[in-house]
């Protein structure tokens, strides 16, 4: 069990009643998550409270009633999985520094400079959002945010979203070393294997990713890859 001093009250409305626990924010927020935490470093203590300020607990009997287990330990895991935990501040500005992250690498992977048909450096993509003052949403997904975060820098950087059709080539004897790779940096389009056993694929990739797509097949081939882009939307 956890300090009860460094605890928040973790709360969960059913049934038009309150549901509240004694929880470690942080650890809270992980389970929340999805990480494997022992509830032991979660909660406080098993009770349940209507209002756990002035210490009210919550009868066993509506407990069962409401939901359906018995188990304590259960019911708190419910509590926090399905209701509000609050957030301190210090972690309120480590969830907004590392959605802030996020964006920063979908936008360096997915947009380009649109005159040298590029990726931004993403100090230099961070700068902009800066001189922008972009507010990051902690409860919106990075990849939904990407796109009006963009909008919002291109009066202060060039900057488009760009997805691109590379066709590469690879001798038969790196070919099928490199497929696996290529599949990891996107979608395949086209694929014809040549009677020499010569590999061309075509396939659709952010933009922002080809010059580390090209680093990587090189590196494979041992410089032997031929590629070009032929489309991009």
């Amino acid at each position: 069990m956890v300090n009860v001093d460094k605890t928040v009250i973790a709360k969960l409305r059913r049934e038009g009643k309150n549901f509240e626990i004694l929880v470690d924010p942080e650890k809270a927020l992980e389970l929340k998550k999805g990480k494997n935490v022992d509830l032991n470093d979660v909660v406080a203590t098993d009770e349940i409270f209507y209002d756990a300020r002035k210490g009210t607990k919550a009868s066993e009997h509506e407990l069962k009633k409401i939901f359906n287990i018995e188990d304590k330990s259960e019911i708190c895991r419910i509590i926090i999985m399905d209701g509000n935990v609050p957030q301190t501040s210090d972690m309120m500005k480590k969830e907004v520094e590392l959605r802030r992250k996020q964006i920063v690498q979908i936008i360096h992977r997915s947009a380009v400079d649109p005159k040298s048909g590029r990726p931004h450096p993403t100090q230099r993509i961070e700068n902009a959002m800066n001189e922008a003052k972009v507010r990051i949403d902690v409860n919106k997904p990075a990849e939904q945010q990407a796109h009006d975060v963009v909008k919002q820098l291109v009066s202060i950087l060039p900057i488009k979203f760009e997805i691109r059709e590379v066709n590469v080539r690879i001798p038969s004897q790196y070919a099928g070393k490199s497929y696996s790779t290529i599949k990891q940096f996107g979608k395949v389009i086209q694929e014809n294997w040549e009677s020499n056993g010569t590999l061309n694929i075509t396939i659709e990739l952010p933009a922002g990713l080809q010059e580390d797509f090209e680093l990587a097949l090189n590196s494979l081939a041992k410089g032997t890859v031929e590629m070009k882009i032929v489309g991009s939307k």
